[in-house]
C-alpha cells in the first residue's frame, strides 16, 4: 500500500523562529520558481518512489509514477495506491493504465490530508529543507530537497521516519480489506 500525493516546494524564504534585539535583514529569494515532487510513501517499508519536476503535476505525471511504482513491486504483487480526490488523479487515462497494471486506486475523503501518510513527511522535508534557509540559485534548493528524499529512500533517516509515519490512525495487520 501507497500513499500518493505531490508536494510544490516554492523558492522563498520560509523562517523559523527568530528573536533577536537587534533587527536584522534576511536575505530572500524571489520570483515564482517551483519544485514538484510527486511522491509516493510505502506505508509499511516507508520506501519512497518519486516523480520531480519544475512545471507542473498532471496525469502524465501520475502516469509515471504508476509505471515506477509497477516497476519497483513487481508483476505478481498486488498494489493499492491511496490518493486524494485530485482531478488529474481521477481522469480516465490513469484509471485506465492503473487497471491494466493491476494498481488499485483508493481515494480518500475531500478535505482530508491527515488521512495521508505521506503529508507528514513532505511537512518533515519542508522543514528539513527550507526553515531558515536562503537559497542563491533554484537548482541549490533542487539539490537540497533531492538529498533529503535521498536520504529517506535509503534509510538514513530511518528512526525520524519510524516515529514520524506511525500508522496511529488505522492498524493494518488487523484490518480486513476486501477487494470488490
Amino acid at each position: 500500500m501507497f500513499f500518493v500525493d505531490a508536494a510544490h516546494f516554492v523558492m522563498g524564504s520560509f523562517l523559523g523562529y527568530l528573536w533577536c534585539i537587534v533587527r536584522i535583514f534576511v536575505p530572500s529569494s524571489s520570483g515564482r520558481k517551483r519544485y514538484n515532487v510527486l511522491g509516493a510513501l510505502n506505508a509499511i517499508t516507508h520506501e519512497l518512489v518519486t516523480v520531480c519536476n519544475d512545471t507542473c503535476i498532471n496525469a502524465l505525471s501520475i502516469c509515471e509514477l504508476l509505471r515506477k511504482i509497477r516497476d519497483s513491486v513487481g508483476v505478481g504483487e498486488i498494489i493499492t495506491l491511496v490518493l486524494d480526490n485530485a482531478a488529474y488523479q481521477r481522469c480516465a487515462l490513469v484509471s485506465e493504465l492503473a487497471k491494466d497494471l493491476k494498481i488499485e486506486l483508493l481515494f480518500l475523503p475531500s478535505y482530508s490530508p491527515n488521512l495521508n501518510l505521506i503529508e507528514r513527511m513532505w511537512r518533515w522535508v519542508r522543514s528539513d529543507c527550507l526553515n531558515s534557509k536562503y537559497f542563491e540559485q533554484f537548482d541549490d534548493l533542487k539539490y537540497t530537497i533531492n538529498q533529503s528524499l535521498l536520504m529517506v529512500s535509503l534509510g538514513k533517516k530511518r528512526e525520524e521516519m519510524e516515529k514520524l509515519l506511525a500508522l496511529n490512525f488505522q492498524l493494518y495487520d488487523s484490518a480486513k480489506y476486501e477487494r470488490g
